[in-house]
């Protein structure tokens, strides 16, 4: 696939966007533990960011996914990658499943306001006690005449102290493993929904993380988003784009931070020469950017495949599974190029190093990704 002059006309106003209206203010938002959400995301509305794939009847774009990959490239240049994940849950994370599988009626009340950015959202699948084991999860929704009666504890929930409304996966029948379950549009300001806590992390410290509860807490069955008991798939389809959002994010990041350490060392002067000019220095930016090289062209094929309506789980699997390993190289050397002043704080590569990490985690560990391959190539069952 090969991006055309509206990609690169549409790339230069992303990056407009995030010089002018994220950049400048990374640093306050990260001191303050979370992005003024209500306030940034209308600014990415106004560009289409938040429903680039989705029907114009709903606000959206109608555009395909490759613009959705030139986006997220661009997210990667954030100085933080707490604001790129916190866009990409509203647009990629907490709402596709309600595009493809929503009521009419349910996307017009929800979907219309999320595109807009005057409704934040998140997506609420780990529990305390259920990362990567989905089959796992405890929260229930019990049926009462027209109502869902929800009780449970969702953690980890990227955007879920701003959320006006979340993604809920819950357990919707007694059929156990991967049965059984239905997602459903929760508003937060419903009676027995509170926000426990917020947690303090390694990295991505401006983006929201939060540990919700549901005591009770009642819902319109017409709020599930397509079929009961099919929010087990319909989250597996969701997570697609979220891994293919990862490895497009990571292209950016890494390229990104190669082009900084690329400058500086030519710059630096070490004992009265460049310190591009050793060999290893040259040799070991030279060979992760070709790494990078690969992942874009892995992400732009599996980019396309997607548009040609094929089953990218596998390509989408590999493009996480690389892109939490090669960000994390990446992160490391551009700190060690940078000597000393790479391990100070107020030095952009030591906020890079702790918030790549999490790509290796967030969206499916490294070694869930490794067990889903080995899965779909006959080798486990």
């Amino acid at each position: 696939m090969r991006l055309n002059e509206d990609h690169r006309a549409f790339r230069d106003s992303v990056r407009r966007f995030v010089d002018t209206e994220v950049n400048p203010h990374v640093d306050a938002w990260e001191a303050a533990g979370r992005v003024p959400l209500h306030d940034l995301l209308p600014k990415a509305a106004a560009l289409g960011l938040l429903g680039l794939e989705y029907d114009e009847t709903y606000g959206g774009e109608g555009a395909d996914a490759s613009f959705q990959l030139v986006a997220a490239e661009e997210y990667g240049r954030m100085h933080a990658t707490g604001v790129g994940m916190a866009i990409g849950v509203q647009a990629m994370m907490a709402t596709p499943s309600l595009h493809a599988y929503g009521s009419p009626e349910l996307k017009q009340r929800y979907l219309t306001p999320a595109v807009a950015g005057t409704a934040v959202t998140a997506i609420a699948v780990t529990e305390p006690d259920t990362g990567s084991d989905v089959a796992q999860l405890r929260t229930r929704a019990v049926r009462d005449g027209d109502d869902w009666v929800i009780t449970g504890r969702k953690s980890y929930i990227t955007n879920g102290a701003q959320a006006d409304w979340i993604c809920l996966l819950a357990r919707t029948s007694d059929e156990g493993g991967y049965r059984g379950m239905s997602q459903i549009v929760v508003p937060t300001d419903r009676p027995g929904f509170s926000v426990a806590r917020t947690f303090d992390k390694l990295g991505n410290r401006c983006s929201d993380t939060a540990e919700l509860v549901l005591d009770e807490v009642r819902v319109p069955v017409a709020n599930t988003i397509g079929e009961v008991g099919r929010g087990f798939q319909q989250q597996m389809q969701q997570f697609v784009t979220e891994r293919m959002f990862a490895a497009y994010t990571t292209v950016g990041g890494c390229q990104y931070a190669l082009d900084r350490t690329r400058r500086f060392v030519l710059d630096r002067q070490v004992f009265g020469r460049p310190l591009a000019d050793r060999q290893y220095v040259a040799f070991r930016l030279t060979e992760l950017q070709a790494e990078v090289d690969l992942l874009r062209s892995h992400n732009l094929v599996t980019c396309e495949a997607l548009m040609a309506g094929e089953d990218i789980t596998r390509m989408a699997t590999v493009a996480k599974l690389k892109a939490g390993r090669l960000v994390r190289e990446v992160a490391d050397l551009c700190l060690q190029f940078h000597g000393g002043m790479g391990y100070l704080e107020d030095n952009w590569t030591a906020r890079l190093f702790r918030d790549t990490r999490l790509t290796s985690i967030g969206a499916g560990a490294d070694e869930v990704m490794l067990q889903v391959l080995a899965r779909l190539d006959g080798l486990s069952a």
